[in-house]
């Protein structure tokens, strides 16, 4: 199948043996689109299917086949992972971080993700012109604090200025190498039935915080973004369990799409318990005023991680004895049954299908 082709049958293509049934029927929703839409980078169904059917095909190789978080590759006796990522959040500034912050710690999160430790990252300004001089010293200034803060050194970079009105004041893009220890193989298609299926904290505040702002809600308690650089609970994890399966974090698509991912990687179900899942009342009183679902939400300082079911006890320990992971939670686990589907057990013990997004629910969220 080519990228432009649709990947269901248009039903006006197909006879209708009732003309009316048809015009009364739901409409099946457009997948072949002739342009770049939002809903291309959300993370969730399209995000997906461009990726997959349109970059991947083309530049198809071993490292890039697992579709990780990073590529891990030998080079000399070390292991080493590289990831890039770029960030185009609005606003720049936002509870709890900015989008320098973000693009630290992003980085940093996903090498984290495959096991490596940080050590060297690199970044790329894309500056509006009009761009406020104050503005830009306040990023530059959080990102050398982030970096500081991670043990990272920023040690080559680059940066253009385009005209007034081509950009929305700053675009970040940033790339990172670390180190993974020797015996750690964290693959998302290493789940299997069985494993626990952990989060570290309370989900869906990235993604609030940012709305928040944009919509002008005001709550008794501020919501701050959760960014924070993850290296250190993941060296926690891997002190007790250096078998953990898979780490994710659920940034774009939420904590669903990402499972989602991880069971079609793995070619296993994957079964979540509602009444598990971490959630502050504020993050859920915003989601219901936004029509939101949380488990949808962007998070920027969550982990989810998938071990052994005999290593989830300590797992779990260990992550509650670290500053972000205090109130991290069992929320389901990896099932033989529905292979490549995710399932939740609702609170009132009926069961439904979770899947990845099909559009857009947080433009530019990161």
């Amino acid at each position: 199948m080519s990228p432009n082709e649709s990947l269901i049958s248009n039903p006006s293509d197909q006879p209708a043996a009732d003309g009316n049934l048809l015009a009364a029927s739901c409409p099946i929703p457009i997948t072949d689109y002739k342009e770049i839409v939002l809903a291309h980078g959300s993370g969730g169904k399209l995000s997906h299917r461009l990726i997959s059917q349109m970059i991947v095909p083309q530049f198809a190789n071993e490292l890039l086949t697992p579709m990780h978080d990073g590529a891990i590759f030998s080079l000399g006796k070390e292991r080493l992972a590289f990831s890039t990522d770029s960030y185009v959040v609005s606003p720049i500034f936002f509870p709890g971080g900015d989008i320098g912050k973000m693009a630290v710690h992003g980085t940093v999160n996903d090498l984290a993700m495959c096991g490596a430790r940080p050590l060297y990252l690199s970044v790329g300004f894309i500056l509006e012109e009009g761009l406020p001089m104050d503005d830009f010293w306040r990023i530059v200034q959080s990102m050398r604090a982030a970096a500081d803060e991670a043990g990272v050194q920023l040690v080559t970079g680059d940066t253009k200025v385009v005209d007034r009105g081509k950009a929305d004041k700053i675009f970040i893009n940033t790339a990172g190498i670390g180190v993974v220890p020797a015996g750690v193989d964290i693959q998302p298609r290493r789940a299997q039935a069985g494993d626990k299926i952990i989060v570290s904290g309370q989900i869906a505040v990235h993604g609030i915080a940012i709305m928040s702002v944009r919509e002008g809600l005001e709550f008794e308690t501020e919501i701050a973004s959760d960014t924070a650089a993850l290296h250190g609970l993941v060296q926690a994890i891997l002190e007790v369990c250096s078998d953990v399966h898979v780490l994710r974090d659920p940034t774009r698509g939420g904590v669903t799409s990402v499972m989602t991912e991880i069971a079609q990687s793995a070619n296993v179900g994957v079964l979540l318990q509602e009444a598990a899942v971490p959630i502050s009342e504020e993050v859920k009183g915003a989601c219901e005023i936004l029509g939101l679902d949380p488990l949808y939400v962007a998070n920027e300082g969550k982990l989810i991680a998938v071990v052994p079911p005999a290593a989830a006890d300590a797992v779990l320990a260990a992550m509650r004895q670290h500053p972000l992971g205090k109130e991290a939670a069992v929320i389901g686990e990896v099932v033989s049954d529905h292979p490549g589907f995710v399932t939740m057990k609702t609170r009132v013990g009926g069961r439904r299908v979770v899947d990845m997004l099909s559009g857009e629910q947080l433009p530019r969220i990161c």
